[in-house]
């Protein structure tokens, strides 16, 4: 998203193509229909493996769980029923600090120690909320969230990834969403569903940031915590367009031509940005698996244009009153981390947690890791914010 967006500005766009068709979403028909595109890509690589190792059982049991989030899906968007990380950790300056252990993506594991909570584990914890809602960035949709929604199954939680408006299977056209309250109306109907006193853990990836933003100014006593996930984690006042345009060191990637699609004409501001499929695996992708990328490319659909420049005005007393955490990604080639590090320094969250060697989307090159990251999250007493 960094890379795609950061030449851009509103004055002016460059004009790529000289006419642009609306094309379909280049999705499958279903959930479903992308596990089996998973499982078709691992089986050659299976067969090469007697072994099984944990990354295939990983693949196994996320497989499973697209197929359960198909059922979801179908059944009106009722919740799943779906911990310490292998990351550095460190407070925010200038927030409160957490008498928490300090982890280590070097402390090696015993043989004891179990790669998941167990369920039972986690739902007798005294949290505060179990449930997290997963929102994906721009171009991506629900889908790219699988494996994390079978992680945090095993460990007990309950998860919601939403597919917000003319992303992943939702219906709608991406060119006519014509602002950010358009684009997150899935993500606010959740919240408009939750019952008296019910909370949830919110997770905003990329352009999800901006997302997830605006909507913890509308309902700060529902979400317990917020997470960043190389996100826009804006100021009051920004736009994301405002971030993006901050990157610098692009080098030969941001001379790539961008398609813009004007579906008001040519003499209005873009409607949808399309993110050339080339550029996937060295900027968004270049930690994670080739089935992944796979995936990614022919799930991915156009990102609006309207919401990536719309401005936020975030007040204390509702986005400032829910605590923040953001992950940083430090092998990310799309939004880079003196970036990442600068929204930090400026709008600086409740506590700062760092992923080593991932990519833009650690949902696919470090699920494992991200997940003990959430966990880990979920367990941060209210009363040490």
């Amino acid at each position: 998203m960094g890379n795609a967006l950061g030449c851009i500005s509103t004055e002016g766009v460059r004009e790529k193509t000289s006419k642009h068709e609306l094309k379909r979403p280049p999705l499958l028909a279903s959930f479903k229909g992308r596990a089996g595109l998973l499982s078709s890509l691992s089986s050659s690589e299976n067969k090469k493996k007697k072994a099984v190792s944990f990354d295939g059982q990983l693949d196994e049991q996320a497989l499973a769980a697209a197929l359960l989030f198909n059922d979801h899906q179908r059944n009106n968007g009722n919740s799943l029923p779906f911990p310490r990380s292998q990351s550095v950790v460190y407070p925010s300056s200038g927030s409160k600090k957490l008498d928490l252990t300090r982890s280590s993506s070097s402390r090696p594991r015993s043989h004891s120690e179990s790669l998941f909570t167990r369920p039972d584990q986690l739902v007798n914890q005294d949290l505060e909320t179990n449930r997290v809602v997963l929102v994906h960035g721009g171009g991506f949709g629900a889908w790219c969230w699988y494996k994390t929604i079978s992680l945090l199954e095993e460990a007990g939680f309950k998860a919601d990834a939403v597919d917000l408006t003319g992303s992943g299977i939702h219906y709608s056209d991406t060119n006519g969403i014509r602002n950010l309250a358009e684009y997150v109306k899935p993500l606010s109907d959740i919240f408009y569903k939750l019952g008296e006193g019910d909370k949830v853990i919110l997770v905003g990836h990329d352009l999800g940031g901006a997302c997830i933003s605006f909507v913890m100014e509308l309902f700060p006593s529902k979400i317990a915590k917020a997470v960043f996930i190389a996100a826009t984690m804006l100021s009051s006042g920004q736009s994301a367009l405002d971030i993006f345009s901050q990157q610098t060191g692009f080098g030969d990637l941001i001379r790539q031509p961008q398609t813009f699609i004007y579906a008001n004409g040519k003499d209005n501001p873009p409607t949808a940005i399309v993110i050339d499929k080339a550029l996937l695996r060295d900027s968004w992708f270049n930690q994670s698996s080739t089935k992944d990328v796979a995936l990614a490319s022919v799930s991915m659909r156009p990102i609006p244009f309207a919401p990536v420049v719309e401005k936020l005005f975030l007040s204390s007393n509702n986005y400032g009153s829910i605590p923040r955490f953001y992950i940083k990604t430090r092998g990310d080639c799309a939004l880079h981390v003196p970036l990442q590090e600068s929204m930090i320094k400026s709008n600086p969250p409740t506590q700062v947690f760092e992923l080593k060697g991932s990519d833009h989307a650690p949902f696919f090159s470090k699920p494992q890791a991200l997940h003990r990251i959430l966990v880990e999250i979920s367990q941060v007493p209210s009363k040490h914010i």
